[in-house]
């Protein structure tokens, strides 16, 4: 069938922008981009150089901020469990506090000096699986009395003892393991990692994150079912089904004055909407008492008044800072598991370097900044664990995709972005208002969330020959086997036994992730068993990844370093040779519809321009 001649979903623009374009690199062997015939669906508003007007920046920066929202709020929710605050908002408040300035600061270092991608940066779901399975190590368990609202005394020197200990154990863990990322990204060794990982390791390692934390998203659920059905439902009504319905806007223009314009919101905003649709009713719901107000009688956590002094006892400005719980201690159990979520999230990530590029307009990173890139990631993993958040970070995939909708593939909208989430983290108000989310609002959003990272992990056999017997076997060993092993270590704590407890406190973190145990299944297997590169998809996966025949953008100016540092390091032939210098300074500029000058910003857009304000106001 011959494509509409209307582009829908992704293909659309959020905001329709006019003006100079960069061409988006096409599909390669001949298949086409799901766009329009139209040859303006496949350019670019601006390239990944460009600068857009500042107003611009800062509206397409919050939006970015808020497709990120999901993620960032969702991983120290799910901590909270495991650190025994689940009663304790304000403390959660400071949590989200903290992450959002940490992904804000890791946000700037990555654009800056990292790959130098327009890729924002967050908490990773990748390290939340070990966490989680160090802490229900039984020296870890939460003591019962804390698991009841009325015996919790949060400001006593006895709870903040239990939660903090769990937590500096945790900091010390990924300080610890970060700096193995630190170590691969700076020395080149990511290329040699990713010569034996294939489609068949990447899927079952990325599917058990979201599977493994089905239990977190049933008991968060369960406290309401009809809440959480009815945020689920709403998430997937914006996100599926309205995503290609625009929402028209009054905008302002000087040559066509009051007229309307239309925006996706739906497809930009979906998780947004969903929560605060649902947040909303049951506010009301509370207001007028339908929800009831005993504690122990069902429905009762699907409240809003439940932390309802939260918000007072927040101050308005916070600032976070390396060891606010205290000095961080170092657990070898906890440093073992967390290097499997690392080697997950370094995989991971090289596949959204390429996504950003092609989506940005930018030619495929070469190696020196593919190796910078996770370098500065483990930097980010390495303050996240300083700064207290319980967690590390990543590039997010969800960002990536956004670039598809807005055609702004430009990195001064994430530096914008980066910006927005330190001041974010500061303004103390901001976490706390978060945590008066309603459990059963939360575990509709991981209904979704953790849903579509199984899917996203599983997407990825789309490479492999799966006609095979070899890889059925290998697939779906990995996944059972991930599934059952951790399951039944849970259940039988004590049935490791080796005599040394550190080797115990090892195998009981490793058995109990996932996300280890399938990947480490399917990497042993597939490198195991016969089978040729085809089979195994390793050649479609690298084909995928390897530099397309047509560049945007000169290599060079999208991914040398900044303030010449590019220029002084190449003036010294031996520094070539390290990996993550660039090796040398490029010449020519090509492929971009904009002048040499790229950097310079351009003039605004013109007319569509103004009705960008407005929409960024009204969302």
């Amino acid at each position: 069938m011959a494509p509409e001649k209307e582009s829908k979903g992704h293909d659309n623009y959020a905001f329709a922008l006019d003006g100079r374009f960069c061409d988006v690199p096409d599909a390669k062997n001949g298949e086409e981009l799901d766009s329009s015939v139209d040859g303006d669906n496949n350019k670019l508003a601006y390239c990944v150089t460009d600068v857009p007007p500042w107003y611009l920046c800062i509206i397409l920066g919050i939006q970015h901020c808020l497709t990120a929202f999901g993620g960032i709020i969702a991983i120290p929710l799910i901590l909270s469990q495991g650190l025994c605050l689940q009663h304790d908002g304000l403390t959660q408040s400071h949590l989200i506090s903290t992450i959002f300035f940490i992904s804000g600061i890791c946000t700037l270092l990555q654009v800056t000096f990292g790959i130098r991608l327009p890729i924002l940066q967050g908490g990773t779901f990748t390290l939340l699986a070990p966490s989680m399975a160090m802490l229900s190590m039984p020296e870890w368990t939460c003591p019962a009395w804390t698991q009841n609202a009325s015996l919790v005394n949060t400001t006593s020197t006895e709870f903040t003892d239990v939660w903090q200990s769990r937590m500096r154990a945790l900091q010390g863990s990924i300080m610890v393991g970060s700096l193995f990322q630190v170590f691969v990204g700076f020395s080149g060794l990511i290329g040699l990692f990713m010569r034996f990982i294939g489609p068949l390791t990447i899927a079952p390692t990325i599917s058990l994150i979201g599977l493994s934390l089905f239990d977190s998203a049933g008991t968060s659920a369960g406290n309401h079912w009809g809440i959480s059905t009815m945020t689920t439902a709403l998430i997937i009504l914006f996100s599926q089904y309205l995503r290609h319905i625009p929402v028209p806007f009054p905008t302002y223009s000087k040559d066509k004055k009051l007229h309307t314009s239309r925006v996706y919101v739906f497809q930009i905003l979906p998780v947004l909407l969903g929560i605060t649709l649902s947040w909303l009713i049951c506010y009301i719901l509370t207001t007028y008492n339908v929800l009831p107000a005993e504690p122990d009688r069902y429905g009762y956590l699907a409240r809003t008044d439940l932390k309802g002094d939260v918000m007072s006892q927040a101050p308005w400005f916070t600032f976070p800072y390396p060891g606010q719980w205290g000095i961080p201690t170092v657990s070898l159990a906890g440093v073992v598991g967390i290097l499997a979520g690392v080697i997950s999230s370094m995989i991971e990530s090289v596949g959204d370097y390429h996504a950003c590029a092609r989506l940005s307009g930018a030619p495929p990173p070469p190696k020196h900044a593919i190796n910078r890139g996770i370098g500065i990631e483990g930097i980010g993993c390495l303050l996240a664990g300083a700064w207290g958040t319980g967690n590390g970070t990543t590039s997010y995939s969800e960002n990536v995709g956004a670039l598809g909708i807005t055609k702004v593939g430009s990195r001064m909208v994430i530096v914008a972005s980066g910006v927005l989430m330190v001041v974010m983290g500061v303004f103390g108000k901001v976490g706390a208002i978060f945590t008066t989310i309603p459990s059963p609002v939360v575990g509709g959003m991981f209904m979704v969330m953790f849903g579509v990272i199984s899917a996203a992990g599983v997407s990825n056999l789309q490479y492999a020959d799966m006609n095979s017997s070899r890889n059925i076997f290998i697939f779906g060993f990995s996944m059972f086997s991930g599934l059952v092993i951790p399951n039944w270590i849970l259940k039988n704590p004590k049935a490791i036994a080796t005599g040394v407890v550190e080797l115990d406190q090892v195998l009981q973190v490793l058995l109990t992730t996932s996300m280890f145990v399938g990947g480490f299944f399917g990497f042993i297997l597939d490198n195991t068993i016969p089978g040729s590169k085809h089979e195994r998809g390793i050649l479609a996966w690298n084909k995928a990844h390897e530099d397309d025949s047509s560049n945007t953008l000169e290599s060079g100016e999208v991914y040398n370093l900044p303030l010449g540092i590019s220029s002084y390091l190449s003036s010294s032939s031996w520094l070539q040779y390290i990996p993550f210098c660039p090796p040398g300074v490029p010449n020519s500029v090509e492929g971009c519809e904009t002048d040499t000058n790229s950097l310079e910003p351009k003039q605004p857009l013109g007319q569509p321009e103004p009705a960008q304000i407005i929409v960024g106001v009204a969302l």
